[in-house]
C-alpha cells in the first residue's frame, strides 16, 4: 500500500458513512470496481464530478495477504479518497478476513466480488460462481465481522442474477441475515454479456430486502441513472463504462467536458499515473468528441509530453 504519508491514508471522512448515504432518500452515485481503471487517480477525478462512493479495482485477497509487492501495487489511497470500498476476490474466509484487517484503517468497508463472469475468476472459485455458494459467502461475511471490530466498517457483496430469480432472492436474504451491509446487483446472469439488463429483476430483489440495494448495468448518463433508480426503487446506482467514457457523467454532463480532461491530466501527473493508464483513460474520455482521424493520431501518441502538446494544440489549456 502506498501513500505520501501513512497517516494521510486514514480515512478522515468517516462522517460520509455509506450506510447513512443510502438512507438519505437521495440517489447515491457509485463508481464501480474496474480492473486497471478505478484506481486512485480516477477515483479522485470522479469525486470532483459528483460521485458519492468509489470502489477499488478487484483485488485477489490471497495475493494481497501474502505479498507486500501485491499490496503496494494493488492498493493506493490518500486522505481525500473517501468514502472508499475495497473489493476483494476471495474463496477463503480466513484470507478474506486477513485482507480486510489490513485495509480497515484506510477504507470504509470491503466488498466481496460475487459477480465477475470472467473464466479465470470462475475457475479459481471467485466472482459469479459464488452466487451458487451461499454458505461460503455466509462464512466469509461472518469471519470478517468477527475479525474486524472497527465501528461502521461495511461488508457488502456484488452479485449477478440467476436464471431462476427465486435463487437470487434466497441468496440475498441469506446474505442479509448474515450481516451484509448492502448488496449491489448487476442485472444480468453470469452467461449474459451484452443482452438488455433485467432491471425488473433488480426491483424484485430490492422489494425483498431491508438493507440497501445498488442497481448496476448499462447506465451511460445521469438521466439514465435517475431513471434506473426510480424504476428499481434501489438506494443507489453503480456505473462502470459510462464513467470511463465520461467521468463527469454524475454531474450531468452528456459528454466529457474539456475541464474534466485537463483535471485528469493534472491529477494523473500529480499522482504518478503510469503512461499506459494515463493514455487509455484519455482515449475513453475523448471517444465522443474526436473524429476518426483525430483518434488515429491521438491513439498513436507514445509519451506524456506528446499527449500534453496535442491537447494544448487542439483544445488549449
Amino acid at each position: 500500500m502506498k501513500s505520501d504519508c501513512m497517516q494521510t491514508t486514514i480515512c478522515q471522512e468517516r462522517k460520509k458513512d455509506p450506510i447513512e448515504m443510502f438512507h438519505s432518500g437521495q440517489l447515491v452515485k457509485v463508481c464501480a470496481p474496474m480492473v486497471r481503471y478505478s484506481k486512485l487517480a480516477f477515483r479522485t477525478l470522479v469525486r470532483k464530478y459528483s460521485c458519492d462512493l468509489c470502489y477499488t479495482p478487484m483485488i485477489v485477497a490471497a495475493d494481497f495477504v501474502k505479498s507486500i509487492k501485491a499490496r503496494d501495487s494493488e492498493f493506493t489511497t490518500n486522505q481525500g479518497d473517501c468514502p472508499l470500498i475495497v473489493q476483494f476476490a476471495a474463496n477463503d474466509a480466513r484470507l478474506l478476513s486477513d485482507a480486510a484487517r489490513i485495509v480497515c484503517p484506510y477504507a470504509n468497508g470491503i466488498d466481496i466480488n460475487c459477480g465477475c463472469p470472467q473464466r479465470w475468476a470462475m475457475a479459481e472459485g471467485y466472482g459469479a460462481c459464488l452466487i451458487n455458494k451461499p454458505e461460503l459467502v455466509r462464512d466469509m461475511v461472518k469471519q470478517v465481522r468477527n475479525q474486524v471490530e472497527t465501528p461502521g466498517f461495511s461488508i457488502s457483496i456484488k452479485i449477478r442474477i440467476h436464471d431462476d430469480l427465486k435463487r437470487t432472492v434466497d441468496l440475498c436474504r441469506k446474505a442479509e441475515a448474515t450481516g451484509v451491509s448492502w448488496i449491489t446487483v448487476h442485472g444480468r446472469t453470469a452467461e449474459e454479456r451484452h443482452q438488455p439488463v433485467h432491471y425488473e429483476s433488480i426491483k424484485i430483489i430490492k422489494e425483498n430486502m431491508s438493507i440497501p440495494v445498488i442497481a448496476n448495468g448499462d447506465i451511460r448518463s445521469l438521466k439514465e441513472a435517475e431513471n434506473v433508480w426510480r424504476i428499481t426503487g434501489t438506494d443507489g446506482v453503480m456505473v462502470a463504462r459510462g464513467l470511463l467514457a465520461n467521468p463527469a457523467m454524475f454531474a450531468g454532463y452528456e459528454e466529457t467536458p474539456l475541464k474534466c480532461i485537463w483535471d485528469w491530466v493534472d491529477i494523473a501527473l500529480e499522482l504518478g499515473t503510469p503512461y499506459m493508464c494515463f493514455h487509455q483513460h484519455l482515449m475513453y474520455m475523448m471517444e465522443k468528441i474526436t473524429s476518426r482521424q483525430e483518434k488515429r493520431v491521438f491513439n498513436a501518441l507514445s509519451s506524456t509530453s506528446a499527449i500534453i502538446d496535442y491537447l494544448t494544440d487542439h483544445y488549449g489549456i
